[in-house]
């Protein structure tokens, strides 16, 4: 599978082939019990909390722990939602939630299944930007594994 990671400062672009169907990849990030088996960088089934209100104006709000064991939780709105192709929401840490950035995901058909593109930017600083590529490095990860398991 190729993966990309972009050096912008501002913002964090990651792309991924998958193949398997756009929907597959749609409901990944979509349906709480399945978002609940890969996201976030700690071990698979980190995530303790998992209420995702998939329609443009919806909130959603995911809790899970680290690999040092620390809980942390993020919540936001989905600003656009068009089924398998389009899901865009704000980002912001329970701790930190003054600080809003901005996630998009671009799913496209390919002749060998998908291509995602994720692009997470208007971070509040390079700091946070950096420290988020790591985290989203060790989730896209745990994506990759959970696409490629059989049904």
């Amino acid at each position: 599978m190729a993966q990309s990671t972009t050096q912008d400062r501002s913002s964090l672009n990651i792309t991924r082939q998958y193949a398997v169907a756009p929907e597959k990849v749609w409901r990944a990030w979509t349906e709480p019990q399945a978002l609940s088996r890969w996201f976030g960088p700690g071990e698979p089934g980190s995530v303790t909390r998992a209420e995702l209100d998939v329609r443009t104006g919806g909130r959603y709000l995911i809790a899970f722990r680290t690999q040092d064991g620390e809980e942390h939780s993020v919540s936001g709105t989905y600003q656009e939602v068009v089924e398998n192709r389009r899901l865009s929401f704000t980002w912001a840490w329970q701790s930190t939630p003054h600080r809003v950035s901005l996630v998009t995901l671009e799913l496209r058909p390919t002749d060998q299944g998908t291509e995602l593109a994720f692009r997470h930017d208007r971070f509040f600083d390079q700091a946070a930007r950096d420290n988020h590529e790591r985290g989203w490095n060790l989730t896209f990860a745990k994506l990759d594994d959970f696409l490629a398991e059989k049904e």
